[in-house]
């Protein structure tokens, strides 16, 4: 395990928060009407119009989204959705707070998505009703492959793109290859409400259930159709992401310029892999993931040197104690050998051109040992 770190000369994450925020969030305010109403709507049609789908449904985090995603597809008690072990565990949390159970496939060693061969191999055992897909990092995961798997098996297919906001498969916006997809707004995402998410479809009865789900209000007043949960976006959030959204492709333009230049400086470096984008995948960076032999040793010396990093993600989501309690455990050897190499660097918009530069002198300069 990579120890504890004081807080790093060059961060590994900064949400960059502009005056159009705060002067939306103070008009919110003023007006006195800060829950799930005008400003969730108006955000909620500009993402759905970002993406090109028909429906969107604002939520209060990407683990909320997640499960009303699922939920609103019918996932429940009994069903088994294949998905990636190397991840945030919202994803697979999120099938366990439906009834339904994760089984869990190893991932492609140079993009760290699920490998198709190793999820074709979990879904002909049987027994398999969804594909739960992770697009890691910021890079989208191989949907060709993945999205005529689950039609040739008849699978529901739901995207997690909480790291990937506007990463892109063949021209293809990620969050809409399936069912359903969705997305997250935590601080360290390429756009950010402070906390929030978002279910997308192109299902118009999968979009009612989800706002069904969020909003125990129901669909009018004091009648409950559904039993459903308090996952409401707040106004205030919206108003902070809508100026977000809008400088999201730029924002993501300067993620992958940054990603370029470490990419190009760490080329020849025989101990470090930087990231992969295979042919087709518009990567957007999310995290900046190297694998590197050894890597502890040089978490250390980045942390001595002041540059921001972290470990996404040391240890399988199987394989942690509150899953091995619950029975899961299985052996991924891809994934575990990720486990124990990759590090996140610092390629977020806010970084300057001397940040960049004192990122590759130091990356460059240490010596494995």
């Amino acid at each position: 395990m990579v120890p504890m770190r004081m807080a790093a000369t060059i961060p590994l994450a900064r949400p960059l928060i502009g005056h159009e925020e705060r002067e939306r969030i103070l008009q919110v305010l003023d007006s006195g009407i800060l829950v799930a109403d005008r400003v969730v709507r108006e955000f909620e049609e500009a993402f759905a119009a970002y993406l090109g789908v028909p429906y969107a449904v604002a939520t209060s985090s990407g683990t909320a989204a997640l499960q009303v995603a699922l939920q609103a597809l019918g996932i429940g008690r009994g069903d088994r959705v294949v998905t990636t072990p190397f991840s945030f565990a919202a994803t697979s949390h999120a099938v366990l707070h439906v009834g339904a159970a994760p089984v869990f496939a190893d991932v492609d060693p140079h993009t760290y998505n699920l490998d198709p061969d190793a999820v074709e191999a979990v879904v002909r055992r049987g027994g398999i009703r969804a594909l739960l897909v992770v697009h890691l990092y910021g890079l989208p995961a191989d949907m060709d492959a993945l999205g005529a798997l689950a039609e040739r098996h008849r699978l529901l297919l739901i995207e997690d793109c909480a790291q990937a906001h506007g990463a892109a498969w063949r021209g293809r916006k990620v969050g809409t290859f399936g069912h359903a997809a969705i997305f997250s707004f935590y601080p360290t995402k390429n756009m950010t409400t402070g906390e929030g998410g978002m279910v997308v479809t192109a299902d118009p009865e999968v979009a009612r259930v989800a706002r069904l789900l969020v909003d125990p209000r129901g669909d009018a007043e004091y009648r409950y159709d559904i039993i459903g949960y308090n996952f409401r976006m707040t106004d205030i959030a919206a108003a902070m992401g809508l100026p977000q959204l809008a400088r999201l492709e730029r924002h993501n333009a300067v993620r992958r310029a940054n990603a370029a230049v470490l990419t190009e400086a760490f080329r020849d470096l025989a101990w470090l892999r930087p990231p992969a984008e295979p042919p087709g995948a518009h990567h957007v960076y999310n995290q900046y993931t190297v694998r590197v032999q050894g890597r502890d040793a040089f978490a250390r010396y980045l942390a001595r040197e002041g540059i921001g990093h972290k470990v996404f993600y040391p240890v399988l989501i199987p394989h942690t104690p509150a899953y091995r309690r619950l029975g899961f455990d299985g052996h991924f050897p891809v994934a575990e050998r990720l486990t124990r190499e990759v590090l996140s660097l610092p390629v977020h918009p806010g970084l300057a051109p001397q940040d960049l530069r004192r990122i590759v002198d130091v990356v460059s300069a240490y010596r494995p040992t």
